[in-house]
């Protein structure tokens, strides 16, 4: 078990209000290619209660019920642990949720998004935690899928970008990436983000700099945030005893000018939150400028003396070109999962729908 701390590594686990019992709560789940919807989700259910675990399933039971994982399990690990919302992560956690589960981590309930989860033989993987009445749901997070961020990767189109409207293209693809057969189910579709100041605050810390805090600036596309821009910042964090990271976010098309191609992935809304979302910055510039002026520094309050440039090696060499690498090279098993995972979710709904239908027949020959 890795332990952290909501809002800084490294916290104990403190009493509920008016110093009654934490309220445990459980998620778990693969988090591959983790994103801000991942980060919403865990957000709202850290508002459950006092203490969140989230259990993090292994390669190869992913693999097993869903397909191969874009993601090694001790990559996804690290990502989980780096979300602010997170107080502990269990590696390798079960695929199906239990209550013995539950009852070994002292959890009160667990909590999913209102999608559904299947194993590879189509049962839902939350069945006895519902039934035992210790399931909770949170909204899930419209506009943002895997699915979606795969399909931008291996289409190479900027329709994603801030300034872009949605090309027809864009949206045939989308629609269809990974479709299977029988059609379309609920939940494994692709929808447009669309970005609110609500969401912006529901993230943000909303904290100022402190006096005795170390005012530390970065800056960088933070494109699909990953395991390195994690690395680079836990180690940036480590700088100062009271570190106060602010980090700079570029425009869209000052991101493209130097990366090309249909960079960024994740267009300046998306990247802002999955930035905000992580527990060693404290605040985010949007739309930065990709040179660092005097100005900038003045209004951050850094002192206006030369030589307090840094370079930090974050130890890690995953990019983002080498994650969309991982995509385009493994492409038709990416297709292949999304559609074997849309076929489970779609007789699932029919069972479902059979199952309701039938009391109503049988209740016409009531007399």
């Amino acid at each position: 078990m890795i332990r952290n701390g909501h809002g800084e590594a490294g916290g104990a686990e403190r009493p509920g209000p008016g110093g009654r019992r934490a309220v445990r709560v459980w998620c778990d789940g693969c988090y591959d290619m983790v994103h801000y919807g991942h980060s919403n989700q865990l957000r709202q259910a850290r508002a459950m209660g006092d203490h969140l675990i989230v259990g993090v399933h292994t390669d190869e039971e992913i693999a097993k019920h869903k397909g191969p994982p874009v993601f090694t399990q001790e990559e996804r690990y690290k990502m989980v642990q780096a979300i602010k919302w997170v107080d502990e992560v269990v590696p390798a956690a079960p695929y199906v949720t239990t209550l013995e589960t539950l009852d070994k981590y002292s959890c009160d309930f667990c909590v999913h998004g209102n999608d559904i989860t299947l194993t590879v033989d189509g049962r839902d993987t939350y069945e006895e935690v519902k039934q035992a009445g210790r399931y909770r749901e949170c909204k899930r997070t419209q506009g943002v899928s895997t699915t979606d961020l795969v399909g931008r990767m291996l289409l190479v189109t900027k329709a994603h970008h801030s300034s872009q409207e949605m090309s027809s293209e864009y949206r045939e693809y989308a629609d269809s990436f990974g479709k299977c057969p029988g059609g379309r189910n609920p939940w494994t579709g692709v929808s447009q983000f669309l970005q609110t100041s609500q969401k912006i605050i529901q993230f943000a810390s909303g904290k100022e700099p402190q006096p005795g805090e170390t005012v530390i600036y970065v800056a960088g596309a933070f494109d699909l945030f990953h395991i390195g821009h994690v690395d680079f910042l836990e180690k940036v964090h480590g700088l100062a005893e009271r570190p106060y990271i602010i980090a700079g976010l570029h425009f869209d098309q000052e991101v493209n000018h130097y990366k090309g191609k249909n960079y960024p992935i994740m267009n300046l809304h998306e990247r802002t939150l999955s930035v905000l979302a992580c527990r060693y910055v404290s605040e985010v510039v949007i739309g930065a400028p990709y040179s660092v002026t005097a100005e900038l520094l003045d209004h951050f309050k850094e002192p206006k003396r030369r030589g307090i440039f840094s370079q930090i090696d974050s130890g890690n060499d995953l990019t983002t070109d080498l994650i969309v690498q991982r995509i385009i090279k493994n492409r038709l098993e990416y297709e292949a999962r999304n559609q074997k995972k849309e076929a489970k979710e779609l007789a699932f709904l029919e069972a479902m729908r059979q199952q309701e239908v039938r009391p109503e027949r049988e209740s016409d020959f009531d007399f």
